[in-house]
């Protein structure tokens, strides 16, 4: 199968999804070619049947911003044509899916099936706003195939978008081999042996909530001699790094900005920290459990799909910094509990969320598209 994925490059879960999927079918023998505006971070290897075709940006006094939409549209087509494509799988409905459509109504009866997978702010954020609400809802309605990331964004597409089609519930995956218990070395560099290690990975985006993060761990720490690792960046970093100063934390918290090997760090981390107030999956914390981490998060949206409460983690209403502190104090304070947590994570995660579980999915779900289902 000829399989094009257009997605963005970033460190975002739309991206990294699309990116680990078009890998794990070139493991499966299919031909698949990443369409984006730079390489993915998550392809870090070279793959014999998996190609990267660079969208070129122009720019002119003319244009205000460069017409990446417009430039993905003609990068679709000129794929499509040269390596006759089956599929074109747009992740994220802005622009990819939008372009996609155009890109099929150009090609003809040449043109592949197209595949949309709706990942989370597309829908619940950046699709609501009246600039792009009936480009969302066209570009959903005329996909030959949609999917959703969890049943809480299938359901929230459904009702805010009117839409009566079918919509795929197909969950993210990890790599439970990259992202697996013991990898993680130098823990030394970041606390003392009596110390606990709390994580937060996200692109400091306000819906991450990361103020909360520093206010969880301020009270863990004044219980359970901590520290804690923030990976990412973002708008609401010099938020976070002034409240770090205020509460006195500077040589608690330390600021690691964009990491590529992201599983190093959860591998050696004891607890995870999710308390976002937008959340459609929480990838990052499916990769947290894999790597044997317990979660404290926000029930909010999808992430009650990802954590199992009291098994996994626990889960606080968002803004539940009270809650969220306790629950992690008393995950920390007793050995045994984290590693019976601990050990669920990881088995919850290899048994429900590995790629050869969803990989499998999507190539079934190819499969009856392009059987005319």
């Amino acid at each position: 199968m000829n399989v094009g994925i257009s997605c963005y490059p970033t460190h975002g879960g739309s991206g990294v999804v699309a990116t680990e999927l078009g890998i794990e079918l070139a493991k499966r023998g299919h031909n698949v070619h990443i369409i984006s505006y730079l390489v993915p971070f998550r392809l870090r290897q070279f793959y014999p049947n998996l190609y990267f075709h660079e969208v070129e940006l122009y720019s002119y006094p003319l244009f205000k911003h460069p017409l990446f939409g417009m430039a993905l549209i003609n990068k679709m087509v000129e794929v499509a044509r040269a390596v006759h494509l089956d599929i074109l799988h747009a992740h994220y409905a802005i622009p990819h899916a939008v372009s996609a459509y155009v890109a099929r109504q150009m090609l003809g009866k040449q043109a592949p099936k197209v595949i949309t997978t709706l990942h989370g702010t597309d829908i619940t954020l950046v699709g609501l706003d009246r600039s792009f609400y009936d480009l969302v809802r066209f570009s959903i309605e005329q996909s030959d195939g949609v999917t959703a990331v969890s049943r809480f964004l299938r359901d929230r597409t459904k009702e805010q978008f009117r839409i009566s089609r079918p919509i795929e519930v197909i969950h993210n995956f990890v790599d439970v081999e990259r992202f697996r218990p013991g990898i993680g070395e130098g823990r030394d560099l970041y606390a003392r042996p009596d110390e606990k290690i709390l994580i937060h990975v996200s692109n400091f985006r306000p819906v991450k909530r990361v103020p909360d993060v520093i206010e969880v761990f301020r009270r863990v720490n004044e219980k359970i001699p901590s520290v804690l690792l923030l990976v990412g960046e973002g708008q609401e970093r010099n938020v976070a790094q002034d409240l770090v100063w205020k509460y006195g934390l500077q040589y608690k918290v330390h600021f690691l900005g964009n990491q590529d090997f992201v599983e190093e760090l959860l591998a050696l981390s004891d607890l995870f920290l999710l308390p976002s107030e937008k959340e459609s999956f929480g990838l990052v914390a499916l990769e947290a459990m894999s790597c044997g981490c317990p979660v404290i998060a926000s029930n909010a949206e999808g992430i009650p799909e990802v954590v199992k409460h009291g098994e996994t983690g626990f889960l606080h209403d968002v803004g539940d910094v009270e809650g969220m502190a306790e629950s992690a104090i008393r995950l920390l304070g007793d050995p045994q509990l984290h590693r019976r947590f601990s050990d669920a994570a990881r088995r919850w995660v290899v048994e429900h969320f590995a790629p050869e579980i969803h990989v499998q999915h999507y190539l079934e779900f190819y499969e009856r598209i392009l059987g005319g289902e």
